[in-house]
């Protein structure tokens, strides 16, 4: 959905006293991890945004490697959920400028953004307080990245020794 079709639909839903709650991210595997944040960022409101990092921006926030699949093919996985009521891509570096446009009740992040943690809290949400929205932090399922995932990749899949015992039939 375009950002200005996104707009309207939050506006109508926000009309209809429903509670629009939205999370952004580059959701490059889709994996239980984000899976687990996405079903419990729905529940906390009536419907789910999400903002989809674009490719451009994805490389380069995690280098000219990302994204691993394409966000055409990232924002219908997306879509395809059942928790997940509208996708949105953006190019910016940040949500900053889609979160002020969409004016989300609740914007949710993943617990690995804790401002108290090792990494500073989100840049968008300081638009979220400025007009009176609130700021979740749902708890990081460990081990559930796609850093994990695709170092599991490598670790199983990379080329072996022809002596390595799992090579041998």
């Amino acid at each position: 959905m375009t950002l200005a079709e996104a707009e309207h639909r939050c506006a109508e839903w926000r009309a209809a006293g429903r509670t629009v709650v939205f999370t952004n991210g580059h959701f490059d595997l889709l994996h239980l991890g984000h899976v687990d944040l996405l079903q419990r960022a729905r529940a906390l409101g009536d419907v789910l945004v999400v903002g989809l990092n674009s490719d451009a921006s994805t490389r380069q926030l995690k280098g000219p490697l990302r994204p691993i699949m394409p966000q055409a093919e990232r924002a219908a996985m997306l879509a395809a959920l059942a928790c997940v009521d509208l996708v949105v891509i953006f190019d910016e570096l940040t949500a900053n400028r889609l979160v002020a446009a969409l004016r989300p009740d609740i914007y949710v992040k993943g617990g690995d953004w804790q401002p108290d943690g090792d990494r500073a809290g989100p840049p968008e949400a300081a638009v979220v307080h400025s007009y009176g929205g609130q700021v979740r932090f749902l708890p990081y399922l460990p081990g559930h990245s796609t850093s994990d995932l695709i170092q599991t990749i490598l670790d199983r899949f990379a080329p072996r020794a022809p002596s390595d015992p799992l090579d041998a039939s």
